[in-house]
């Protein structure tokens, strides 16, 4: 009895882990096979996110500075 117990078990862990594995690759199966053929992906540009990233960070930098009063108020007094 003892052997039919940890027999079902030992599936229904294998069954949890099976679903788990296919669950989580077969979305993905073209890319991973494209990658085990050493084949760049269409879709992929680092560099372009990277360029979207840096401007993104230039214009906060830009935005975040002080400016100083405009001239023409200083003189306005005088």
């Amino acid at each position: 009895m003892m052997a039919v117990v940890s027999f079902a078990i030992f599936i229904g862990a294998f069954a949890v882990s099976a679903y788990a594995l296919a669950t989580t690759i077969i979305p993905r199966f073209d890319r991973i096979v494209s990658a085990l053929r050493r084949q760049a992906p269409a879709d992929h540009q680092p560099l372009a996110a990277l360029v979207r990233a840096e401007q993104r960070i230039a214009v906060r930098r830009w935005a975040a500075q002080a400016r100083p009063a405009p001239a023409y108020r200083t003189r306005a007094a005088a």
